[in-house]
């Protein structure tokens, strides 16, 4: 039962780091989703968006935090 707590926490804490890094993003003026290398493709109806630079920079930056996490709670 012990295990599950620390589960929740870690989880918790990180969904709040998250939403705080996304909050500040969004005020910080960094334009996620409309970074250089990210794609949109716009026709009449439809736009079609591929966030490859900005799903490449969350993926390292989310590595990073997790590796923490993990070598902390060894």
């Amino acid at each position: 039962m012990h295990d599950v707590g620390k589960l929740l926490i870690l989880s918790g804490l990180l969904i709040l780091i998250i939403g705080v890094a996304f909050y500040f993003t969004g005020k910080g003026g960094i334009p996620f989703g409309r970074l250089p290398g990210d794609i949109v493709i716009r026709r009449k109806n439809v736009m079609i968006m591929f966030p490859i630079v900005s799903m490449l920079i969350l993926s390292v930056i989310l590595t990073i935090v997790l590796n923490l996490l993990s070598r902390w709670f060894r």
